[in-house]
């Protein structure tokens, strides 16, 4: 008996450090997460008490003058992101769809492992093929046959209106679409996969087209993970600094065109942080940093509403 009851108190010990290990890890996350808030916080406080709402309501950005709207950086963001979802997230899902129900088997590892290696590229590589390949491409074909194209055309000759400069938002949202498509189709291709067979097996077996399976069966149970794969991309799109740098035009105005140069809240930070000069300067850009913060934290806040609607709806 005494034996027993030694080796329960030397489980039971065990088990107990355990848990308060896992509760340390956790709550370690918890507090970075708190810490680097309130260092934003505390940082962007002189900003925010000099221009209070106008800070975010306005986009004028003098450093001269001290002068700091934060509206055209996150404008930038937005728009780009947007733009590279919109373009990112049907080719991913037709890409998992392709690698999981379409393509010979002989072909699938060879697309797994590019896919793989362009998630691998450091984003300043996609900087510099976007400002020396893709730019100029951009600026010699695609962008005159938009204008082109659009120029009698109500509300979106706006959008595609004025000279090709090449560099642009779009050109920040095209390259921001490639970084953020290996995410969206590896994890869209794991959910997939996770599908059981028999459901698949059985609507192919009714007279099921592969359209109608992915349709109606292998999406609608997939669904939470495509969500998931959709918000990964977006939280990578919203805080790309490096790539976009390169191809933003970095202008601090907010213009209806999409060819027009731009800016996003992690370009800002990234050119002229190291410049900033003066408390009010530095602060400016902290709260740019803090805005990003808040984006972030309320896309995936977004993203966890939705997951939770789910799953009630199927309850």
């Amino acid at each position: 008996m005494a034996l027993r009851a030694k080796a329960l108190r030397r489980l039971q010990t065990g088990d107990a450090a355990f848990r308060l290990i896992t509760f340390l890890a956790a709550a370690t996350v918890l507090a970075l997460l708190c810490g680097v808030l309130f260092a934003l916080l505390i940082g962007a406080m002189p900003a925010l008490r000099a221009f209070g709402w106008n800070f975010i309501a306005s986009q004028s950005w003098n450093p001269v003058t001290e002068r700091f709207g934060a509206l055209a950086p996150i404008y930038g963001t937005l728009v780009t992101s947007l733009i590279a979802m919109l373009i990112a997230m049907p080719i991913g899902l037709a890409i998992a769809l392709f690698l999981t129900e379409l393509c010979p088997i002989w072909l699938r590892r060879p697309i797994g492992i590019a896919i793989e290696l362009l998630a691998g590229i450091p984003s300043i590589i996609y900087g510099f093929w976007g400002l020396f390949v893709l730019a100029p491409f951009l600026q010699a074909t695609v962008q005159p046959a938009l204008v082109q194209a659009f120029a009698q055309i109500p509300g979106l000759s706006a959008l595609f209106a004025g000279p090709p400069y090449g560099i642009g938002v779009l050109t920040a949202g095209l390259i921001l679409a490639v970084m953020v498509l290996p995410f969206i189709t590896s994890v869209s291709r794991n959910v997939f996969q996770a599908v059981p067979t028999v459901l698949k097996e059985a609507a192919y077996g009714m007279g099921a087209t592969t359209w109608e399976v992915f349709r109606h069966v292998v999406l609608p149970y997939a669904r939470v993970g495509v969500i998931g794969a959709m918000m990964l991309g977006l939280g990578r799109a919203l805080g790309e600094t490096m790539a976009v740098t390169f191809v933003i035009g970095n202008a601090h105005r907010i213009s209806p065109s999409l060819l027009a140069p731009g800016t996003t809240i992690s370009a800002t930070i990234a050119n002229e942080f190291t410049e900033a000069v003066g408390d009010l300067y530095t602060s400016a850009l902290i709260a740019l940093g803090l805005i990003l913060f808040v984006i972030t934290f309320l896309v995936l806040a977004a993203a966890r509403f939705m997951l939770l609607r789910i799953e009630r709806r199927e309850r």
